[in-house]
């Protein structure tokens, strides 16, 4: 019996994979990654993906750790090639050795209050210092922020609606009075320019049919940190995480904090906690109790 298997084209097998992807309602970063995932195991194979065998898969993941290829990477390849061979090629069983491993969150950068200020004042025009102030006035992330459109500002309820944020789900987000402001100022300014367009982008690109692409916003975060004197690694999701530590520091419910991130898990906004240095300080040391108790002292807390 011939149990040759055949493969099909590699360019056909990429559309069925992302005729898949679109089906179960992956966003378009994931399927950018997913098809680069593939195409990486393809690479390290030789021959198209749908000949590979468990074997195949074990190979390239003790590869993968030889050259020391970060734990978040090996996860994302996981997770693609799971999918090619689950949900694509109906494959499964070549998948379930595949491994994940297990990292822990790394500690986030956030800046002080004031450094914040700093960067947002820093921001080169008022288009950029509205995009900061909008990453950290109301916690958005880098492409909801770049995505956003101005029938999305709703004044009336005080609103940000961030639509097809991650995980492809709708959200509101928190509109303060001054970035209200800030955000008129910058509407009066786009349309002085010509490109503010009707139902348009809130922060058009280079071409106003476009908006402005997350490396356009990276670069202005890098640049007005560096004019700003801040020597601390900063991109714009460092806003959204001083966002969320800010609103801890102030004593904001962390399930409030939760919602107005768009966090599925509770477990993803906790991570917070680590990072909060006034968190830090109202706890009272075990051993500032014990020293106070033996100077006759009421213990602190």
């Amino acid at each position: 019996m011939d149990t040759t298997i055949t493969s099909a084209p590699i360019g056909s097998l990429r559309q069925r994979m992302l005729q898949d992807m679109k089906l179960r309602g992956l966003g378009a970063h994931t399927q950018q990654d997913y098809i680069r995932h593939v195409r990486s195991f393809a690479a390290f194979l030789g021959r198209p993906p749908d000949t590979a065998n468990a074997e195949d898969l074990r190979r390239f993941q003790l590869d993968q750790h030889r050259r020391a290829v970060g734990p978040a990477t090996i996860n994302a390849a996981v997770s693609a090639l799971r999918f090619l061979f689950t949900m694509t090629l109906k494959r499964p069983e070549i998948a379930l050795g595949l491994s994940v491993i297990r990292c822990e969150p790394k500690l986030r950068d956030v800046l002080s209050v004031e450094e914040a200020a700093r960067l947002i004042e820093a921001a080169p025009g008022i288009k950029y210092k509205a995009a900061f102030s909008v990453a950290y006035g109301a916690g958005l992330r880098v492409s909801e922020v770049t995505h956003l459109k101005v029938g999305d500002i709703d004044s009336e309820r005080m609103i940000i609606r961030v639509e097809q944020g991650k995980g492809r789900k709708d959200r509101n987000a928190m509109l303060s009075p001054h970035l209200l402001d800030l955000l008129r100022q910058w509407w009066r300014e786009g349309k002085r320019r010509g490109v503010m367009l009707p139902h348009g982008w809130l922060f058009p690109g280079r071409n106003c049919t476009d908006p402005i692409s997350a490396r356009q916003l990276n670069r202005a975060v890098h640049g007005a940190a560096e004019f700003a004197g801040i020597h601390k690694r900063v991109s714009p999701h460092t806003l959204r995480h001083s966002f969320a530590t800010h609103l801890l520091e102030q004593g904001v419910d962390i399930r409030v904090i939760q919602v107005l991130l768009g966090h599925t898990n509770i477990d993803t906004t906790a991570i917070y906690t680590k990072v909060s240095s006034k968190t830090m300080r109202a706890v009272a040391s075990p051993l500032d109790q014990i020293v106070a108790l033996m100077e006759g002292r009421a213990p602190p807390g």
